[in-house]
């Protein structure tokens, strides 16, 4: 047995088996910290997902989704999205409501289905015809997000805070095309807007 399958074989064995304290432990990690909900803003027409705080400050996040576009809307599409942002900046407005007015982010969304891929057919395309990928879309992304602390406003536990936010977000094909054509496309033809809420719980 190679090096790589004993690795793959050691990682299955402490995924599936660990011992009773690491098992704990990474179960509790892998417990979501918050929960989302977002209108457009390229992940599909509605999209959902769950998430991370990271640092010690919790200024970091990280998002896994979900994503759908009704044929009605120009799918059917199913789409996959992986997010992470950075908020440094954070202004009290009130004792329970905090503004982080640009929060500088990226994130890949992948679509799913037979029609997506991530390299061109090479038996009808050139090598390098085409540098991207159907499937896979890196992004750059800024939002803007009110949190509102729900025990200081509601007096409640069962909900720790929920946040709104706006986001604006393009990608490299997007990015290319602005350059490569200069004149001829507006930045608010590149940028895509998506809205939504977090729920932390």
């Amino acid at each position: 047995m190679s090096f790589t399958k004993y690795l793959i074989f050691g990682f299955v064995m402490l995924l599936f088996f660990p011992a009773p304290k690491v098992h704990a432990q990474f179960s509790k990690v892998l417990i979501p910290q918050d929960v989302t909900l977002q209108h457009a803003g390229s992940n599909g027409f509605m999209s959902a997902g769950f998430g991370y705080n990271f640092f010690k400050n919790k200024r970091g996040h990280l998002d896994l989704g979900y994503g759908f576009v009704p044929e009605k809307r120009g799918g059917e599409l199913h789409i996959l999205s992986l997010k992470f942002n950075y908020r440094p900046w954070e202004i009290h407005i009130t004792d329970g409501i905090k503004l982080y007015p640009a929060n500088p982010g990226a994130f890949v969304t992948y679509h799913l289905g037979p029609q997506f891929d991530f390299y061109w057919d090479k038996d009808t395309y050139e090598d390098g015809y085409y540098w991207w990928s159907t499937a896979l879309r890196p992004h750059l992304s800024l939002s803007t997000e009110f949190n509102f602390d729900m025990k200081k406003l509601f007096k409640t536990d069962k909900i720790k805070n929920i946040s709104v936010y706006s986001e604006f977000n393009t990608n490299e094909l997007y990015l290319v095309s602005y350059f490569q054509n200069a004149g001829t496309l507006n930045l608010t033809e590149i940028f895509k807007l998506g809205v939504g809420i977090r729920v932390h719980l």
